[in-house]
């Protein structure tokens, strides 16, 4: 699927929030991906995270070298598994050295869950609706 490809390519997607009535961009580097379903880290103590707590609704833009596109709107929720929270902490040795610890108070981590994708090639100037399930596998 292309859009997943463009996700592939694109380590720092750029994620939009909502302050006050003020739009806020930044880019990221997600810790997990799994589909359009986008994970990331964050600090108890960042402006993002004041942000996600009074609005969830958050975009994601990922863009790869030829300019193609791709545009996840979603909702950002805390994730609170510790089993999932172990699993992407043992996976990434930058969080490891940064945070020290899974435990540490000001690490926070999103699941930004999609409600609706969009893939754009290269000035196509139109968006693509995509579908947020893959499709069942044709028989043969």
């Amino acid at each position: 699927m292309l859009a997943l490809g463009v996700l592939a390519e694109d380590p720092f997607p750029v994620l939009a929030s909502i302050d006050n009535d003020q739009p806020r961009v930044r880019p990221v580097s997600p810790v997990r991906t799994e589909g359009f379903t986008v994970y990331v880290a964050s600090m108890r103590s960042s402006g993002k995270t004041g942000e996600l707590e009074r609005n969830r609704k958050v975009e994601l833009c990922y863009m790869n070298e030829g300019h193609d596109q791709v545009r996840i709107s979603g909702a950002a929720e805390v994730v609170t598994d510790s089993a999932l929270i172990g699993e992407i902490w043992n996976a990434n040795a930058l969080l490891r050295a940064y945070l020290k610890s899974p435990n540490n108070p000001e690490f926070l981590l999103y699941r930004i869950v999609p409600l609706r994708v969009r893939f754009m090639r290269e000035w196509a100037l139109e968006y693509c609706e995509v579908p947020l399930e893959e499709p069942p596998a044709q028989k043969q």
